[in-house]
């Protein structure tokens, strides 16, 4: 039924719900048992909720989100991204012609840990390391009420793929994923994930501490400090430097 026929018949329930079109392909759309059906979805849904309802529904797409990219009306997208009515939703998983794509992303919600986990691991990486960058309550003696983040998104997001596709070339085996919020980030929760995998401690807890500094030195993120008593100060400290080279 289309929204506004669903409006004229049921005035007070078409408010709260949305159409969308979902299609899947490959290993999805067996998990789904289909590759392409409508959903209604209540308003205000993101694609989180989407794949929180699939996962009910449908358990066997919970261990293929690893490898899926979600596309927003033939745009990828992160999971905090809200749908709308008539949106097209795909999910993709790899495709045939090359390994998977490393997980090296921006979000402007909050960050999932455990999807960046579950990216670099597998059954030969016996060692996992995860860094977290949370907020701190105080920076120079002057309590801290949030953090907000703010990007060249472009050059951003094709920094943090040079950083992860380095370190993977680096050591055999190693798997590496980072994520980093934008926008409102409020005390005590990530900022930034880091997650390593490889065979051995040594080379993940190596790759792991590489891939912080060079975040911090290579990628157009900055940050801006709100403090308790009203001030607020961008913290601007290290000239940003060029891309190293693997």
């Amino acid at each position: 039924m289309e929204k506004a026929a669903r409006e004229a018949a049921f005035p007070l329930l078409a408010s709260w719900l949305m159409k969308i079109r979902l299609l899947a392909f490959a290993t999805a759309a067996d998990a789904l048992g289909t590759g392409e059906t409508d959903l209604e979805m209540p308003d205000g849904s993101r694609i989180s909720d989407l794949r929180a309802r699939l996962d009910r529904n449908h358990p066997g797409m919970v261990p293929l989100w690893p490898r899926l990219a979600v596309a927003l009306d033939g745009r990828i997208v992160p999971p905090d991204t809200p749908l709308e009515d008539g949106s097209e939703v795909a999910l993709l998983p790899p495709v045939s012609g090359g390994t998977d794509e490393p997980l090296a992303e921006l979000t402007d919600g909050p960050i999932d840990t455990n999807r960046a986990v579950a990216a670099v691991s597998g059954p030969s990486r016996g060692a996992v390391v995860i860094f977290l960058g949370t907020v701190r309550d105080h920076h120079a003696g002057r309590p801290v009420e949030k953090l907000t983040y703010s990007a060249y998104r472009a050059m951003a997001l094709e920094g943090l793929r040079r950083i992860v596709t380095d370190l993977e070339a680096g050591h055999e085996n190693l798997r590496a994923a980072i994520v980093h919020r934008l926008g409102e980030v409020p005390v005590g929760e990530p900022s930034v994930v880091i997650a390593v995998a490889s065979p051995h401690r040594a080379a993940a807890y190596d790759a792991s501490r590489a891939a912080l500094e060079r975040l911090k030195a290579e990628i157009p993120i900055w940050k801006r400090e709100h403090y308790a008593d009203g001030g607020a100060e961008w913290r601007e400290v290290e000239p940003l430097r060029p891309l190293a080279r693997a």
